[in-house]
């Protein structure tokens, strides 16, 4: 709160008689009130806006001719362990290139360690130089269809509810179980009642949304289709458009943004890794590529920072206007989102921004309890040819239910790489049993080798896919060595590989080693015939028993629509 010596100096900076810390001068920016471009000097005092228009002398001047200033951008649902860096490295990614704040939920990490991994998440948020508030994750496990190293009831999140960088309750993914009537799922609705609960419903419709929306749950992050996204814009569900590293829904959405309908949107990246974030930004990417399709310029602009602050009840930003939070983006080009300077709170934002920060003690190692495997424990009984096949959509975390003849010998099923059918097995990994589920799936297209990640929505298991037994073994017993991390494997040599040792889900490493990083194992994998842009990640969302249509936990092949296993 600011004291009464603070409210006099803004005064005084306010009106000229004091010299302001920071002016921007000279400049044009963006009145998200009226939704037109200003002209004319911005002020600010401390962490505040004191001053818009009007002419200012500041201590510090930066000249604002032929920028744009806009408020900073905000993330308003992201999973900040896929950027594959902890909390302290994702700020140094994502802050240059104008998000000031994000909203993020650690549903992985609490998947993997519980209580644990949510304070890590608390402790971390008040060291870092963006502003990162907590959604406290509402789906641990998030089905019962899975095995996850943790379990958290609605007492567990209620004992941090009180935290300061708290909003409320994280995407409610389980919502068969909202439908259904599941106990702990409504216990957990009802005692976040009256405070903000993010929504998870992909393609649900009609009576069935009116149900899930009558809980009290605000927006939903899902929506793949301009229709769907429509109705439930109509239903009161604030709609966050999403553009990850694997579901890319700017394209699909961008025609709902509008001189009517942008405060009631937002923009999103959900999961985002650091090589898509250097390539080519974070929300400053989504801006730019709405506009590119067509959105108009302006109602993009106030979606993603005064609209996305409201539906967070953060009152205190997403304009430029005296008696707001400083945290401001100049734009050398407003067409094309050409991020120049960010001011978070007030100051300039460069290397300095980020040096001689505590941060809490990294958490999680050691988290991948598997023994080393044989071949045959990919084996697939079976009684016959015909089965089940999960078919891969590029860009899409939706699947398709197929089903294909492989070969069948000796009472086994097995792949067929001529035929884009690969095997896909899911191992758990927590310790608490040694189950593995066993399919098939169409859409890696390599016809030898194998792929292995830790990290696997939601549960975080291990995942393996690949033309031969032997390879998956090697693959699944490098990432064992690594305690997570990607492999991808050929004729039993490792390719490239990225270890992620925090709880099988993040790196040490600074963004940029990631990055390069990524890009080998990008190019490793092109190398072996994979026609996917960005295969681990497709890869890790296949274990996700709550998106639809057919999906693989370490219990077996999950039927989405029906949310129950399936013969495999």
């Amino acid at each position: 709160m600011a004291t009464i010596p603070e409210l006099k100096r803004r005064i005084d900076q306010a009106l000229g008689r004091e010299q302001a810390d920071l002016v921007i001068k000279d400049t044009r920016y963006l009145d998200v009130a009226s939704g037109e471009i200003a002209e004319g000097d911005v002020a600010i005092g401390g962490e505040k806006i004191v001053g818009a228009g009007e002419r200012y002398e500041g201590a510090v001047e930066i000249d604002g001719r032929g920028k744009v200033v806009s408020p900073g951008f905000i993330d308003a649902h992201v999973h900040v362990e896929s950027t594959l860096v902890p909390p302290a490295e994702f700020d140094r990614c994502v802050l240059p290139r104008g998000t000031t704040t994000a909203i993020c939920d650690p549903h992985e990490i609490a998947n993997v360690l519980g209580l644990d991994g949510l304070r890590f998440f608390l402790d971390s948020a008040p060291h870092l130089a963006m502003d990162l508030r907590v959604q406290l994750s509402s789906c641990v496990p998030a089905t019962h269809l899975e095995t996850s190293g943790a379990r958290l009831t609605a007492g567990d999140l209620l004992s941090v509810r009180d935290h300061p960088s708290v909003i409320g309750l994280a995407e409610m993914m389980n919502f068969p179980g909202v439908l259904s009537h599941d106990e702990e799922v409504l216990e957990k609705l009802a005692a976040f009642d009256g405070a903000h609960i993010d929504g998870h419903c992909p393609l649900v419709r009609g009576y069935e949304l009116n149900a899930y929306a009558s809980c009290g749950i605000r927006n939903c992050h899902e929506s793949t289709s301009l229709e769907e996204a429509a109705e439930k814009l109509r239903k009161g569900l604030q709609v966050l458009v999403r553009d990850g590293s694997v579901s890319k829904d700017v394209d699909a959405l961008s025609p709902l943004i509008t001189e009517k309908t942008w405060p009631f949107l937002a923009f999103c990246t959900d999961d985002r890794n650091p090589l898509d974030i250097a390539l080519e930004g974070h929300i400053d990417h989504l801006i730019r590529k709405a506009i590119r399709n067509g959105a108009p310029v302006l109602p993009t602009y106030r979606a993603a920072t005064w609209a996305a602050a409201r539906g967070f009840g953060l009152t205190d930003r997403g304009l430029v206007a005296p008696g707001y939070l400083a945290d401001l983006v100049l734009l050398d080009d407003l067409e094309s989102c050409a991020v120049g300077t960010v001011i978070r709170r007030g100051r300039v934002v460069g290397d300095e921004t980020f040096e001689g920060r505590t941060t809490p003690d990294l958490v999680g190692h050691d988290s991948v309890h598997l023994n080393p495997v044989t071949p045959d424990v990919f084996r697939v009984p079976a009684s016959g040819a015909s089965c089940p096949v999960i078919g891969v959509i590029p860009g899409k975390i939706l699947t398709e239910h197929l089903r294909a003849d492989l070969p069948y010998r000796d009472g086994l099923r097995h792949a067929d790489p001529e035929h884009d059918l690969l095997k896909i097995c899911v191992l758990a990994r927590h310790g608490t049993n040694e189950n593995v589920g066993r399919g098939f799936v169409k859409g890696f297209g390599f016809r030898e080798g194998a792929l292995a990640s830790s990290v696997g929505h939601d549960s975080h298991n291990v995942t393996v896919v690949g033309a031969s037994d032997e390879d998956m073994a090697v693959a699944v017993n490098r990432l064992i060595e690594l305690q997570g991390g990607f492999v991808a494997v050929r004729g039993g040599q490792v390719l490239a590989e990225l270890e992620l040792p925090i709880a099988g889900l993040m790196t040490e490493r600074p963004f940029g080693e990631v990055r390069d990083r990524l890009l080998a194992l990008r190019r490793a994998v092109a190398g072996m015939g994979c026609p996917l842009e960005e295969a681990f990640l497709q890869l890790a969302f296949l274990p996700l028993p709550v998106i639809p249509h057919l999906k693989i936990t370490d219990k077996g092949l999950v039927d989405v629509d029906r949310f129950e296993l399936v013969e495999a």
